[in-house]
Formats: C-alpha cells, structure tokens, sequence
C-alpha cells in the first residue's frame, strides 16, 4: 500500500491546524508538493476500479466463462471490500481532523 499520499494529506492537515492555532508552523508542505484534492480524488478512483473490475470477474463467473474462476472471484471481491473499507476509515480521519481543526478556539 502506497501511504506517501496520505503522509502528506496529513503534514497538510497538521500545517493547517498549526496555522489555526497560531503557532509558528514546524514544517511547511514542499513546493510544488501535491495538492490534496488530486490525491483524494486518485485515491477514489483506485476504489472504483478495484470495485468495477471485481464486479466484472464475478459477472464473468456467475456467467460461466471458463477464464474466470471461484478462487480469483473470490479474492478480488476481498480486495474490493478491503479497500473500501480503508477508504471509509481515512475518510472518518479526516472528517475527524477538520472537525477538531474547525473547533479550535481562535
């Protein structure tokens, strides 16, 4: 799992909170660095594809194509479900970060 886009969705997250709390910032995101957004949506993506194709080898199977089978079904579907999942949890952090960032005394 690559979790250099995620490292720096949170070196973004702390930066901001840094700012809001009006504390000098530690470190300062690099120039040129990427933009959350991009990262976020990328992330998304990945999910989908992994999803769509596991839906098409089960569709495949449930279908009788003698190419697809029960153990490469089975663990695409896994795979799909996983990275759901870990979606759903990054997704819970960071709706959790901004909240604690939004009640922030100013």
């Amino acid at each position: 799992m690559d979790t250099k886009g995620i490292d720096q969705m949170l070196s973004v997250l702390r930066a901001t909170a840094t700012q809001a709390s009006g504390k000098p910032a530690e470190t300062q995101a690099p120039a040129g660095g990427v933009d959350f957004a991009t990262v976020l949506r990328s992330s998304i993506e990945q999910v989908n594809q992994t999803q769509q194709e596991a839906a098409t080898l089960a569709e495949n199977f449930a279908a009788g194509d003698g190419n697809a089978n029960l153990h490469d079904v089975m663990i695409a579907l896994q795979k799909a479900n996983v990275s759901f999942q870990e979606m759903v949890q990054v997704r819970n952090k960071l709706v959790t970060a901004y909240q604690d960032v939004m009640n922030m005394p100013v």
